[in-house]
Parts: structure tokens; sequence; C-alpha cells
């Protein structure tokens, strides 16, 4: 079967290639896949995976054979693959656990675009009360942005979206956002949560704005650039402010069932910015490096 491999070489980060059926477990589902969703993240920092392995890790599809020891949805059901791995190939071997059931009336395009992007900032948001308080989401004009000002926005936060620039902006406060800035510095408003996806100066720049008991979560360091504190900056008093990391990887099926009883709903909707054949990753790849995509790519598998 056809597949996108890791590929280490000036011509990469992925290429086509001709690779084994998936052998599914007892506990595995063979699902068909019919669309990919491109992350940044997998994309740019390639070399953390070998060469020649299946990449990608968000996708969605038909089961075509149910996992054999009865677990997990049956044969035909419509299913989103969130953040498992090997996923960007015509087949794949997933635990249900990672995957979530695509309820009617949800394109399994959108349901692709699900995964790494829309279960980091769920799992973020819903740590701690977010009822009229202030949330900054920063990188909103990308794929987990688009989600996290959703979120964000039902779950009842003041929400402010800080973008690279005015371009970027489009369609974020129809999606929720109180406030869309392009500068930090345009504001004097004290954030309780910061999502960051950018890293960089940005961080030490939103540490300086975090309120009282804030909290800044890292999800991302799309800025591949050093954060820098000045000395003072780190002491304060008052209710102690914190920095969190994410790095969770546990199986996403619950969440990938929330958002997509969500998206069922007309509540939240899938930030497709660039759809095309996977025929196309290379242009796909260089659009998503460029900056030119507002909000995930999603290639269909042909």
């Amino acid at each position: 079967m056809r597949a996108l491999v890791v590929d280490h070489s000036e011509a990469g980060p992925v290429r086509f290639a001709d690779v084994d059926e998936p052998v599914p477990s007892i506990g595995e589902a063979l699902v068909e896949i019919r669309h990919i969703g491109l992350n940044f993240g997998e994309l740019n920092y390639v070399h953390q995976w070998p060469a020649g392995a299946v990449h990608g890790h968000d996708a969605a599809g038909i089961v075509v054979r149910a996992a054999s020891d009865g677990s997990g949805p049956p044969a035909g059901t419509r299913v989103a693959v969130g953040m498992a791995p090997h996923a960007w190939a015509e087949r794949v071997a997933v635990s249900p656990a990672s995957l979530g059931t695509v309820p009617e009336g949800v394109d399994l395009a959108d349901a692709a675009a699900l995964g790494i992007a829309g279960v980091t900032p769920f799992r973020v948001l819903r740590k701690r009360s977010l009822l009229a308080r202030n949330v900054l989401i920063t990188g909103a004009s990308g794929g987990v942005g688009h989600f996290a000002v959703q979120l964000a926005a039902l779950a009842g936060a003041r929400v402010t979206a800080l973008v690279g620039s005015p371009e970027r902006a489009a369609g974020l406060r129809e999606l929720g956002a109180d406030k869309v800035l392009t500068d930090l510095a345009e504001t004097g408003d004290r954030f309780d949560l910061v999502l960051d996806a950018v890293g960089g100066p940005l961080v030490a720049q939103a540490w300086s704005a975090l309120a009282e008991g804030g909290t800044i979560h890292l999800v991302g360091y799309s800025s591949g650039q050093e954060t820098t504190f000045p000395a003072e900056a780190l002491f304060g008093f008052g209710e102690p402010r914190s920095i969190a990391t994410y790095g969770d990887m546990t199986p996403t099926g619950g969440e990938l069932t929330d958002l997509l009883g969500l998206m069922a709903a007309g509540r939240l909707s899938a930030p497709v910015g660039l759809r095309g054949d996977w025929q196309g990753v290379d242009d796909a790849v260089q659009a998503l490096f460029a900056r030119k995509v507002h909000g995930k790519v999603v290639l269909d598998v042909t």
C-alpha cells in the first residue's frame, strides 16, 4: 500500500513509498484512511522520527475490520484517528482508544482536522474554570489556535487572540474572540490563562501580562526562538503565577468523541484552511511552513 514516510533528505520531510500492509493485533482495528490532517510540529521536527517510518498522527476513515477482541467500533463505522502513530497511509492498524466515532452530519474531512490540534487545547482549557476569565491564545491563526479560540469562548472566557499579522486575523472574531491583536503591547489586560503555541520572546511578554494566580501553558514553539526572562521578571508578590508544559500522549478517544459531539451540534467548526489531494503533499507542506495556511491542512487519500 501507499504511505507517506519520513524523509531526512533535502527533498523531505515526507515522501511517498510502498510499505507493507498493517497487521492488527488482537486489540487493534483496521481503518481505511480517507483523509489525513497535517500538523506543523510533526513536519518541522521530522528528525525526531526514524527515516522510512510511516509518518503522521491524525486522520479519518472507515473501520474495515473491527478489533478481534471485540473492543471498539464495528466494521463500517466512520472514525477520527487522533494522535495515533503511522496514520498517513492507505490503511492503519490502531487501538480503539485512539478512535472517535464520527456522528452523522460531520464531514470525515473535518474530523481529520481534530487530533493534535483539537485535543491539545481541549485538554488544557478544561483544567480550570474559564467563566468570565481573561484568556490569551497566541498563534491563534493556526490549527491549535482556531480550536482554542472556539473552545475558550464556549467555556465562557473573554478571549484575546494574538496573531502575527493583520492578514492572519480574519475570521477569529466570528469564532469567538473578543479581541484580536498583532502585538501584545496593544492591550493592558491581565490574563488568567495563556495558551501559547509560539514560544520564544513572546513567552516572556505573556509572563509580564499574567494575572496573579495565572498560568501559561506551553503547547508549542513554532517560532523556534529562545525565551529569555529579565532577572526581576521571575519575582513577584501575590498569588503565585506558573508556567506549565504540555506533553500528554494518553489515548484521545474520549476527547475526540466530545469534540465530534460539539461539531455535530454546530458548536465547533473545523478550521480547514487548505484542502487538497495527498498527491500534492509537497505543496501543502510548503504552504504550511510559509505560514500561508489559516487553520489546518487536510488532504484526501486517493
